[in-house]
């Protein structure tokens, strides 16, 4: 196996103007910041990355002299960077941020420091402010004199900065943090607060952390399309340089998942006329996306397993080891640890995926989301048919009282209101979709959700034993069974414990002087243990 080669250390830094100041054989008797940086005995600069004012291209050339001299390792490039005034706050974090913007990081294969001891305290603390977001994918340094020695080389140390004082600074990095939520969310102006405290979850662990991610959720609720946007957040934010790699991994069957996955190697088994590298080395310094990852095999997921830990696995048929390494996120509709106790998924890996576990909520969760994602849906469907698509007022408002309401399952999720959606616009005469449309399309979707007798039936009794385990519910009588299955799929199809109570008692309440239909579902669950917080599993309110 080939020696992996050494990192690289990339110091980015302003020229000090005066500290760095100096000619004649007299510099070398006073202490320069840049100068010293590279005299560092446990410091090896590479390549330093000096920005300079276009006017100072005489003492550039005097320090990229003198840096030759006590550091012939490392190559020095010159930038100049065009700051009119550089105390200016706006000014100087434009012009640092549109140069950080245009290089080329390469994390892979180079550290980076970013050495704020020149400058002024501006630009030191802008600098400070891309570190922190991520924008320069590095450190922080600062080189100090030996009061003892004014002519060496002095020290260097890693320093933290207080923004407190810094309001400015502050809201411009919130203001990247609140651009990295909205990219997240596809621009799409969430409501629901639950799921916007999730995704600044997300986009603050997606940008400090190359740990797993595990992305769970009922199908169709949006995981492949949050891992992309996961990737391209932290491209962006140079957490990775190499590719996006996806995989359903319930499309692997037999012997080929392990090939698909880990490669192999030429003869390995019949039919293997080439070698082929496999998804875990084409996501190397990338993220592999292994969707319905519950799906995998025992031995995928041990070699998995021996791949996240030690960064390394072996190819079908090979004999020698390679190396991988990538972030894996993972996604799955499953409960993993029901799966662990069923012994279908092993322990020890879903302990290793489970760092960071995300719950995407079902879309009938979000009510309130629906009409933001609807106007995105309308928006997506208007570049597919090739034609602006709009609703009538009449028509949306159909629309979402529909959507928004119990009878409307969305067990498809987002891929049911995106299917809706194209339908509609497809239909729309003149790109404007009516009552007549919608209407349509809602006796559509009624008859798309409706089960057939069997399939309700086993649906419904597996609810029963779902929620009170096979025992519990073989010892109910049928009559009552069938009755407790229909009240647990009319609250998993509603909001809260008071719709719930209006489809059950549409009939009797209307009788009724005062209603209470939440406490009277309450205590019908009670008779069977069970809970408003046990159906829908999020302890809401009624």
């Amino acid at each position: 196996m080939a020696k992996p080669r050494a990192r690289k250390t990339v110091v980015l830094g302003m020229l000090g103007t005066t500290l760095d100041n100096g000619q004649g054989p007299q510099r070398w008797t006073r202490w320069r910041p840049t100068v010293a940086l590279c005299q560092q005995e446990d410091l090896l600069v590479h390549r330093l990355e000096l920005l300079h004012p276009p006017n100072a291209a005489a003492l550039v050339a005097t320090l990229e002299q003198d840096i030759q001299q006590v550091s012939p390792e490392t190559e020095v490039r010159a930038t100049p960077l065009d700051l009119r005034n550089p105390w200016d706050l706006e000014e100087t974090y434009g012009a640092l941020l549109d140069y950080v913007r245009g290089y080329a990081f390469n994390p892979e294969a180079e550290d980076y420091l970013v050495h704020i001891t020149t400058g002024t305290h501006i630009a030191q603390i802008c600098m400070f402010l891309l570190v922190e977001s991520r924008l320069i994918p590095g450190r922080l340094v600062q080189v100090s004199p030996d009061p003892r020695d004014r002519a060496g080389a002095g020290t260097h140390t890693l320093i933290d900065l207080d923004l407190s004082r810094y309001d400015t600074l502050a809201a411009r990095f919130r203001q990247e943090q609140r651009e990295g939520l909205a990219f997240l969310k596809s621009g799409i102006d969430t409501r629901n607060a639950a799921f916007n405290r999730l995704i600044e979850r997300i986009e603050q662990v997606a940008v400090q952390s190359r740990a797993p991610l595990l992305i769970t959720g009922p199908t169709g609720a949006g995981k492949s399309q949050l891992a992309r946007r996961i990737y391209a957040l932290k491209k962006a934010r140079r957490g990775v340089a190499g590719p996006f790699v996806d995989l359903n991994c319930a499309t692997l069957r037999g012997d080929g998942a392990m090939s698909a996955l880990f490669g192999h190697v030429k003869g390995a088994f019949t039919g293997a006329l080439s070698d082929r590298p496999g998804l875990l080395r084409q996501a190397n310094g990338g993220v592999l996306f292994l969707d319905e990852i519950g799906e995998l095999g025992a031995d995928e997921q041990a070699m998995l397993l021996r791949a996240l830990e030690d960064k390394r696995f072996l190819p079908v048929g090979a004999d020698r080891e390679v190396e991988s390494d990538f972030q894996l996120i993972a996604g799955t509709n499953r409960d993993l640890q029901v799966e662990v106790e069923r012994g279908r998924f092993r322990e020890d890996l879903l302990a290793r995926i489970n760092l960071w576990t995300f719950r995407l909520p079902a879309l009938r969760e979000r009510p309130e989301d629906i009409a933001p994602n609807l106007r995105f849906e309308l928006d997506q469907s208007s570049e597919a048919v090739g034609t602006r698509v709009t609703m009538n007022k009449e028509a949306q408002a159909r629309f979402l009282g529909f959507a928004t309401s119990p009878e409307a399952r969305w067990s498809g999720n987002f891929r049911d209101l995106n299917a809706a959606v194209l339908r509609m616009a497809t239909l729309a005469a003149g790109g404007r979709i009516t009552r007549d449309v919608v209407d349509e399309e809602l006796e559509r979707l009624r008859d798309q959700w409706r089960p057939s007798g069997a399939k309700a039936a086993t649906a419904t009794a597996d609810l029963v034993a779902e929620l009170l385990g096979e025992r519990l519910a073989s010892e109910l009588d049928r009559f009552d069974r069938v009755q407790l299955a229909d009240v647990l799929s009319v609250c998993r199809a509603s909001r809260s414990l008071s719709d719930a109570g209006r489809v059950l008692f549409a009939q009797s309440r209307a009788q009724k002087k005062s209603v209470n239909d939440a406490d009277r579902l309450k205590k019908y669950l009670a008779r069977f243990g069970l809970t408003w917080a046990d159906l829908s599993g999020q302890g809401a309110a009624p």
